[in-house]
């Protein structure tokens, strides 16, 4: 199986190699560089060795069109792998009424298994990890709606730990073949667990942990930590997963706490309550975007700075809009977002003169 922090190395220098001989053609149009005759041969021999020496190391996209294919092919392996999860569903609910019991516990039981046997011939086989990718989203599905059969069948209660189970499973898959939408659907299935945990240890139904923003909010904070103990040095792409599940699982929950105080945990009034929810997301969410900066994590940099501006106008809305003429709110929006784009341009500018080219 093809390693994607070797595979992410080798495409970035295949692209700095396409770009230094665009470069060198235009320099040597336009008369500022010229290498002699030997020297040129060299470097495209070189060059092509490497390139081919990485093709087929890693396969990666060495010309344009390569890109455009591959970009078409992760497209293909997504639909093909919703199509085949809808065929799954609609194969339980047309045949499902005919067998009994027993054929259906083993059908549950195999479908996974035979699933999972499949994507892992796959990944030993495959550099692109594009069937296996296919074939995961598949297996992850298949093992969701045999957990709910299952538990259909046997009248069982329904409680949060199935999401623990899923999360588990996909976070298996994810790590096991180094997939980022499966380390994803793990990840959005513990946080799930955790809130719905959370809320049945306080003596609420776990299903009501949809009005207890507060619970999503821990569990965003423990995505976020994970990159700071664990650092993924042969999954370098993951941490990118954990920053971005774990700020929007923040500020999603502070976006909803700043609205409606009353649904917050803290003993406090409805409106102290959202006063210290807003306070604190527009704080996250300049200092997401200032960490961004600096340590060049450009995920932090988009939440951040995106959230920031949904946090502003969610708030001038609630300020204005009741007794604002409306073509006077909609003015002062696109003058506020000028300013915006004016800060940021001017973040930008400054990130670019600190940061190698």
């Amino acid at each position: 199986m093809a390693d994607t922090a070797g595979k992410q190395e080798a495409q970035q220098r295949v692209d700095r190699i396409r770009a230094f001989r665009h470069e060198l053609e235009q320099l040597t149009r336009e008369g500022i560089l010229f290498l002699s005759e030997d020297q040129r041969k060299i470097l495209d021999e070189h060059h092509d060795k490497t390139l081919a020496d990485l093709a087929g190391r890693f396969d990666v996209d060495v010309s344009e069109s390569q890109k455009k294919i591959s970009l078409a092919m992760r497209i293909a392996s997504a639909l093909g792998g919703l199509a085949l999860c809808v065929a799954v569903f609609l194969f339980f609910y047309r045949y499902w009424g005919l067998l009994n019991t027993g054929s259906q516990i083993a059908i549950l039981i195999l479908t996974p298994v035979l699933l999972l046997i499949a994507t892992e011939y796959t990944a030993r086989r495959e550099k692109t990890l594009y069937y296996t990718s296919l074939l995961a989203v598949v297996v992850f599905s298949a093992f969701v709606l045999n957990l709910n059969v299952l538990g259909s069948i046997f009248n069982l209660r329904p409680t949060p730990n199935a999401f623990l189970a899923w999360g588990i499973f996909a976070m298996v898959l994810g790590y096991g073949y180094r997939l980022r939408l499966e380390l994803a659907a793990g990840l959005v299935c513990l946080v799930i667990f955790l809130a719905g945990s959370a809320v049945s240890l306080n003596g609420e139904f776990w299903g009501a942990m949809v009005e207890r923003p507060e619970t999503y909010l821990a569990g965003g904070l423990a995505l976020l930590a994970v990159p700071l103990i664990f650092h993924h040095e042969k999954r370098t792409t993951f941490p990118q997963v954990y920053r971005f599940f774990g700020l929007a699982f923040v500020f999603l929950a502070l976006l909803g706490l700043g609205n409606a105080g009353q649904l917050s945990y803290l003993p406090l009034a409805k409106k102290a309550s959202e006063s210290l929810y807003q306070v604190v997301g527009f704080g996250i969410a300049i200092a997401s975007t200032w960490i961004g900066i600096r340590r060049r994590l450009p995920e932090s940099v988009n939440l951040g700075a995106g959230f920031f501006a949904i946090y502003l106008f969610n708030r001038l809305f609630v300020w204005w809009w009741d007794w604002m003429p409306k073509y006077l709110f909609f003015l002062m929006i696109g003058a506020i977002a000028l300013v915006l784009l004016a800060v940021f341009r001017k973040l930008r500018a400054g990130t670019a003169r600190k940061e190698p080219a």
